[in-house]
C-alpha cells in the first residue's frame, strides 16, 4: 500500500490493474480549462481526470474560500464515481510539483480511505523517465466508496480564531513569502496572513526537479520550523486549501503526522473584514 508518494517505475506494473487507478489532477488557477485539455492531449494510460473546481471543491458562497470542500456526501459520489472502492489504490498526479495531487491526496485521507499516493515528479517525470502516455478520455467504472469524514483533521475559520495568541498552536501559512508579507496579493480580497502565522512556502518541499526532497531532508527542515511544537497542534492554510495539502503531505511522508488543515484558508479568512490581519513578518 503506497499512503504518501509514488515513483513511475513504482506505478508503471499497475496501470493496467483493476485495483490500481489513476487520477489526472493538473490544472491552472490562471486558466481553469488547461489541464483537462493537457489531459486529453496526453495522459498516463488508463489516467481519470479530477478538475479542482468541478470536481475537488463544493459549491462558492463568496464567504467561503475560493476553493471550499465539497460536502461528505459530495466527497462520496464524485469517488465512487471514479470507480473508488475499498481496496483501490488511488494515484493521484499533476504537471510536476504534486501541488494539485495533493489536494485529492489528503481528501480522499479525510475521508478515511489511507489507500492514496501522489506521483512523485507528476507527469513531467514519467514522461522523462520514458514511460507511455496517450490522448482522448477514460472511462471510469463507477464504485461504492467507504468512508466518512476524519472530522477531527479540518478546522473552521471560528476554530482558528479561538485559537489566536494559543502559544501550543501552530499556525503555517503555504504561500510564498511576498503574499504571506502582504507585499501582494493577486487573488484574494487582502494582503496578509492570518496573525501569529509562520510561513513555509510549498515549494521549499521539493528539489530542483519538481520531485519531493528525501524524507530526512524534509524531516530537519520541518523541525527546524516546528521547534519542538507537536505536529498535531499544527494547522495548515494557504490561499484556498490546496498547497496547504502539500505541506501535509510532506510531513507525513516525512513521519511528522497528525497536522490538521484550515480547509478555507486565507480567501475564507480575508472575505470577513472583522477578522485580524497581519503584514509582514
Amino acid at each position: 500500500m503506497f499512503t504518501t508518494l509514488i515513483s513511475p517505475p513504482e506505478l508503471s506494473p499497475h496501470v493496467s490493474d483493476d485495483d490500481w487507478i489513476v487520477i489526472d489532477c493538473r490544472f491552472d488557477l490562471s486558466d481553469p480549462s488547461r489541464g483537462e485539455t493537457q489531459y486529453l492531449e496526453s495522459h498516463i494510460p488508463g489516467a481519470l481526470y479530477a478538475h479542482l473546481d468541478r470536481d475537488l471543491s463544493g459549491e462558492k458562497t463568496g464567504s467561503n474560500g475560493r476553493h471550499p470542500l465539497p460536502s461528505a456526501e459530495q466527497m462520496s459520489e464524485r469517488f465512487g464515481a471514479f470507480g473508488i472502492g475499498p481496496a483501490v489504490q488511488v494515484v493521484a498526479c499533476d504537471e510536476d510539483s504534486g501541488m494539485y495531487a495533493a489536494r485529492l491526496w489528503w481528501m480522499l485521507r479525510f475521508m478515511g480511505h489511507d489507500k492514496v499516493a501522489v506521483l512523485d515528479g507528476g507527469i513531467a517525470r514519467w514522461i522523462r523517465e520514458g514511460h507511455a502516455v496517450r490522448g482522448g478520455r477514460e472511462q471510469a467504472r463507477p464504485a461504492t466508496f467507504v468512508g466518512a469524514p476524519r472530522e477531527a483533521w479540518r478546522l473552521d475559520a471560528d476554530a482558528v480564531a479561538s485559537g489566536l495568541g494559543d502559544p501550543s498552536r501552530m499556525m503555517v501559512d503555504a504561500r510564498a513569502e511576498p503574499r504571506y508579507r502582504g507585499d501582494s496579493e493577486p487573488l484574494d480580497k487582502k494582503a496578509g496572513h492570518i496573525p501569529g502565522a509562520r510561513n513555509y512556502f510549498f515549494q521549499r518541499n521539493l528539489d530542483e526537479d519538481k520531485t519531493f526532497k528525501s524524507a530526512e531532508s524534509l524531516r530537519a527542515q520541518w523541525e527546524s520550523l516546528l521547534g519542538g511544537t507537536d505536529p498535531q497542534q499544527v494547522v495548515m492554510y494557504c490561499g484556498s486549501g490546496v498547497t496547504a495539502c502539500h505541506n501535509l503531505l510532506a510531513l507525513e511522508h516525512a513521519g511528522l503526522a497528525g497536522a490538521r488543515i484550515f480547509p478555507g484558508s486565507w480567501s475564507e479568512w480575508s472575505s470577513d473584514p472583522d477578522r485580524p490581519i497581519e503584514t509582514g513578518g
